[in-house]
């Protein structure tokens, strides 16, 4: 059986994110779906002095592998002043010193919600512009706009929005 990994890049307890994430992986079928915290995997703030010092953090490696056996991924950027998370951007920088190909060209679903009306499309934008020169390959995309308007009892209710997410997921679904 085929297995995926989905995540949110964003280290809130509450991510809304993480709640689009595993929602979306649900529909997956034939699929096991390992769900991952970004807060499971603590790190230091990367710097080239301490790296150099202490070397590469065991929980680096230990996300990194977790992209290397999946066999695709479902990811969801939440944004911050229009960039990733400062979590997100530290994990993904400190993997990235152990190989370039940090998505390891699994097929990925990129998706970004946030409460406002543009739904992460800023962040987005920038992920789609940067995974694939860090081996992701990213086979479709989404946003979800106005999270608390538009996802509600643990689902889309938009028919607009939920039939653009089931496009998405097929195409990822084709792909896997």
């Amino acid at each position: 059986m085929k297995s995926i990994i989905a995540f949110a890049g964003s280290n809130s307890k509450t991510s809304i994110n993480k709640q689009l994430a595993t929602y979306t992986a649900s529909f997956l079928n034939d699929v096991e779906v390992e769900v991952l915290d970004l807060n499971d995997f603590n790190l230091p703030m990367y710097g080239i002095d301490y790296e150099n010092d202490q070397g590469i953090p065991d929980n680096a490696n230990t996300f990194l592998n977790h992209i290397k056996s999946s066999d695709g991924i479902v990811l969801s950027l939440a944004e911050h002043n229009g960039a990733y998370t400062v979590a997100f951007k530290n994990i993904f920088d400190w993997m990235s010193r152990i190989d370039k190909e940090v998505f390891q060209k699994k097929p990925m679903l990129l998706m970004a919600t946030s409460p406002g009306g543009r739904g992460g499309k800023t962040v987005l934008e920038l992920a789609k512009n940067t995974f694939p020169h860090l081996g992701g390959h990213i086979v479709s995309t989404y946003s979800l706009p106005s999270f608390y308007s538009n996802f509600l009892d643990n689902k889309i209710i938009d028919k607009d929005l939920a039939a653009e997410l089931e496009k998405a997921v097929n195409k990822l679904q084709v792909e896997l």
